[in-house]
């Protein structure tokens, strides 16, 4: 019988720095307990940022938004992707139209839910994802584009760069919004934006779903500390 070669963790543990740029104590856990997850983990979440198109730049300021999002809120990962793209160069004015995207996600579940309702009432569907809310409440319908067309707070965001943030808010699995998404690749595509980029977009949002795990981890670290143990 073979003996299984030893499990190098700090090589294990450098390569995740390399393609997360980070290191937590939840990572430490898994490493700990589970050094293959946090192998594959490693390079799963990093390929995207990797082998796309899109600048790094862009791609911190992606993360930023998922991080932000109202379906999110993880404020650990803000605070290390808004760092990382201030090290980059990045000005306020392009943060803030970021958060300015944030703020009207909200926007894609009231379109959808207002056209429900004008289907039931009988009302036409108009041209465009704003026309049955300004069928049903054309005050609020203006009021809600005049929010969307915000101008930039100064030198922000190109129309491209907006509609790769909107497009990874709404492919993310945290507030996927199909109808919405498929407005936005559209509109991305409309705009010259290739195949590429927009698949970046959406593939940076998978791997949100570790601060699950991450948050297991902790948990995890804690209950077993002292080596206490959950009641039978």
């Amino acid at each position: 019988m073979t003996t299984p070669p030893p499990i190098d963790r700090a090589a294990i543990q450098a390569e995740f720095e390399r393609e997360r740029g980070y290191w937590r104590p939840w990572a430490a856990t898994m490493l700990r307990e589970h050094p293959a997850f946090v192998r594959a983990y490693a390079r799963y979440a990093g390929h995207p940022a990797r082998h796309g198109p899109l600048s790094e730049r862009l791609v911190e300021l992606i993360y930023v938004a998922l991080d932000a999002s109202g379906s999110h809120l993880f404020e650990p990962g803000l605070r290390t992707h808004m760092a990382r793209a201030l090290e980059l160069g990045v000005g306020p004015a392009e943060l803030f139209d970021v958060l300015h995207l944030v703020a009207a996600q909200g926007l894609d579940g009231v379109t959808q839910a207002a056209a429900l309702l004008a289907e039931e009432c009988g009302l036409a569907p108009g041209s465009d994802a704003m026309s049955p809310l300004r069928a049903l409440d054309p005050d609020y319908a203006a009021a809600a584009q005049e929010f969307l067309a915000l101008s930039s707070p100064g030198d922000g965001l190109s129309d491209a760069e907006k509609c790769l943030i909107r497009v990874a808010l709404a492919a993310c699995f945290t507030a996927h919004h199909p109808e919405a998404l498929r407005q936005h690749l559209r509109g991305g595509l409309a705009q010259g934006l290739q195949r590429a980029e927009l698949l970046q977009a959406i593939q940076l949002g998978a791997h949100l779903a570790v601060h699950g795990t991450a948050l297991g981890a902790q948990v995890y670290a804690s209950l077993t500390a002292d080596e206490t143990r959950l009641p039978p």
